[in-house]
């Protein structure tokens, strides 16, 4: 019988063993589900890409997280400038500074100009050059006759043949062509409204790029403008003005569909520029070609809607200057219209034909005002003869 109770302790020893592989095989399971569930989540924390907490600005990140930091700032950036309103450079001495650029494209006239009168004989056949220089130039055929009758006559009673002395008379002779007309732009309010400028013209002159730089150019010199987006047939004229707008500030009233009515849109650009006091309100009408009657009786409508609310103080006619005299064509339509204060001649660069300043204002007894001298956003400058002239003869 002594036997037995080797064999319950050995049982027992057994038994402690079998519990012990359990709690060791427990163990195992528990830290390999700690190690699957917990440590992933550790893992997509911490390469997740993610900005500061909620609510929390100013906080400088830790040392570890700063290329994180600095790469996050870094795609923000592109997104933070487009929303960015810029101060743009006031409109004073533009045309001083662009004078260079103007000289570059119109030189050749003034250069052939004034070799043709420095000649030793002035016959009937240099004569006729000149006349053909200045046509060429696009000051238009009776414009050229006259200048080239007047300058004959003053070299004869004069007996000019220095070259300063032709370049004078040549001067004088291109800025009496010119005239002295008022080229002052009425855009300050008056009698508690704002003043109202209609921008018209035929399609591609560059209307709404003009009333954009318009707008940059008043913002300029301190004054508010209030944008009208009344061209409602061209889907991306709205678009493009209203970015004009964001770039300096200025808010712009549009329709809320293509096809609205213009006439109402431009109603209410100025209704909403006479509430918030804005010192001008500027109105993009669609480009229109100068033979379509309807579309330029619709121009006609616009006006007379506008000054149901405030009077229209300019309607200013934007021209390419590349047109010729086909520019002035379109000139006598809406003139004939909406009775135009002012001309802007755009693209008076590169290959542009200064002439068609003489010719226009000559048919139409109306000044050119505004000059677009190339692409950049402040390229819109008032026109002044003197540099103009002297941009011509180099």
């Amino acid at each position: 019988m002594a036997p037995a109770p080797r064999r319950v302790c050995q049982t027992v020893t057994l038994m402690e063993y079998v519990i012990l592989i359990v709690v060791l095989a427990v163990l195992a399971l528990g830290g390999g589900g700690w190690l699957l569930f917990v440590r992933p989540r550790r893992a997509r924390a911490v390469t997740a890409p993610s900005g500061p907490p909620a609510g929390v600005s100013g906080t400088a990140p830790a040392s570890g997280s700063a290329d994180a930091s600095d790469q996050a700032t870094g795609s923000a950036a592109p997104a933070a400038a487009v929303l960015e309103v810029e101060r743009p450079p006031p409109s004073a001495g533009r045309m001083v500074r662009l004078r260079a650029r103007l000289a570059r494209s119109q030189t050749s006239v003034g250069t052939a100009l004034l070799n043709l009168l420095s000649r030793d004989r002035l016959d009937d056949e240099t004569w006729d050059e000149i006349e053909e220089v200045l046509i060429t130039a696009d000051v238009g055929v009776a414009p050229a006759r006259a200048m080239v009758d007047d300058l004959r006559t003053k070299v004869k009673v004069l007996g000019t043949r220095g070259a300063s002395e032709v370049r004078g008379l040549l001067r004088a002779e291109l800025l009496t062509q010119l005239g002295d007309e008022d080229r002052t732009l009425h855009t300050m309010p008056h009698g508690g409204l704002p003043a109202v400028i209609l921008m018209v013209g035929v399609n591609g002159t560059g209307k709404t790029t003009t009333c954009g730089k318009l707008a940059r150019a008043l913002i300029g010199d301190g004054e508010t403008v209030l944008l009208g987006a009344a061209d409602t047939f061209r889907a991306a004229a709205a678009d493009q003005l209203q970015t004009w707008g964001e770039r300096v500030g200025a808010k712009t009233v549009r329709a809320d569909r293509d096809g609205a009515d213009p006439a109402s849109v431009a109603f209410e650009a100025v209704s909403e520029g006479i509430e918030s006091g804005v010192d001008a309100v500027i109105i993009d009408t669609a480009g229109r070609l100068h033979t379509k009657v309807g579309l330029m009786d619709e121009l006609g409508k616009v006006k007379r809607v506008v000054e149901k609310k405030a009077p229209v103080d300019e309607v200013l006619l934007v021209l390419d200057a590349t047109t010729g005299q086909n520019g002035l064509r379109q000139a006598r339509v809406f003139a004939e219209v909406v009775n135009i204060t002012g001309i802007v001649l755009t693209k008076l660069d590169g290959t542009a034909k200064g002439g068609i300043v003489i010719a226009v204002q000559r048919e139409l007894g109306v000044p050119v005002k505004l000059v677009g001298l190339g692409e950049g956003p402040d390229d819109l400058a008032p026109f002044d003869p003197d540099a103009f002239v002297d941009a011509i003869l180099g």
